[in-house]
């Protein structure tokens, strides 16, 4: 029973640990899925708490289909994490028919060096998420971090749930995407024993002046809205897990 926590800033990260997550994937711009966060940020959180932290290799919002320049800064990427400390990545590439890129794939883990590894939701984005199970058993990761192929764990809780046969135990199935204490107990019935969440809320700007008519980014979010983890629904969800071990 295993529960990590997304998160994209130092203060989501101790908020995390607060509310008793095991792990932390980090990334940076949560709010649009994702992308390879700055080695400073890791370098700041690792001061701050003491939890194994896995990272997003994503080098942009979109598909998972990558040039080769793409590639290569996930190449360096993923050595300078390795050096910094980092325990594990959390990497996905496709090729244009929607299967998983082996050969890429190979050479993200061979520079890896030995780096825990998960397969993040790229997989949902595959043709076939059987065959790329297969895919996953032979390239050796250890974690598949999935939906089962629907916008939501609960969702795909059919599939999640072939899954995890499928997987006989030799790749852990991961449940994200809108997972929260609610969700938890369904998922746990379905086998499912290893939970992602962000547990995000979001937190007001403390700017005083504000220009309304100016819009930075992406339309549909407000510009002083700030998305953060919160403690209180990770704990939930932690305590939620441990009740469910005890039974």
């Amino acid at each position: 029973m295993l529960l990590e926590v997304c998160v994209d800033s130092v203060e989501s990260a101790i908020a995390a640990q607060n509310g008793g997550a095991d792990r932390l994937e980090l990334c940076a711009n949560l709010m649009i899925g994702g992308t390879t966060p700055s080695i400073a940020l890791l370098q700041e959180i690792r001061k701050q708490v003491n939890l194994p932290i896995h990272i997003l290799i994503r080098p942009r919002f979109g598909d998972f289909l990558y040039t080769d320049l793409e590639y290569s800064v996930m190449c360096q990427e993923i050595k300078m994490f390795r050096e910094a400390g980092a325990q594990g990545m959390v990497i996905g590439m496709l090729d244009q028919k929607g299967n998983l890129d082996v050969d890429r794939m190979k050479g993200l883990l061979e520079v890896g060096g030995g780096m825990s590894v998960t397969l993040h939701r790229a997989f949902d984005m595959t043709s076939s998420l059987f065959e790329s199970l297969k895919t996953v058993k032979h390239l050796g990761i250890q974690t598949i971090l999935t939906s089962g192929g629907k916008d939501t764990a609960t969702k795909g809780i059919d599939t999640l749930r072939e899954l995890i046969l499928e997987a006989e135990g030799t790749v852990e199935i991961m449940a994200g995407a809108g997972v929260n204490a609610e969700q938890i107990p369904e998922l746990f019935k379905a086998g499912v024993r290893t939970f992602h969440m962000s547990g995000k809320k979001v937190i007001e700007s403390a700017m005083l002046y504000r220009n309304e008519s100016v819009n930075m980014g992406i339309q549909c979010y407000s510009e002083y809205s700030i998305w953060r983890t919160d403690p209180e629904l990770i704990r939930q969800a932690r305590n939620l897990l441990d009740h469910l071990v005890v039974i």
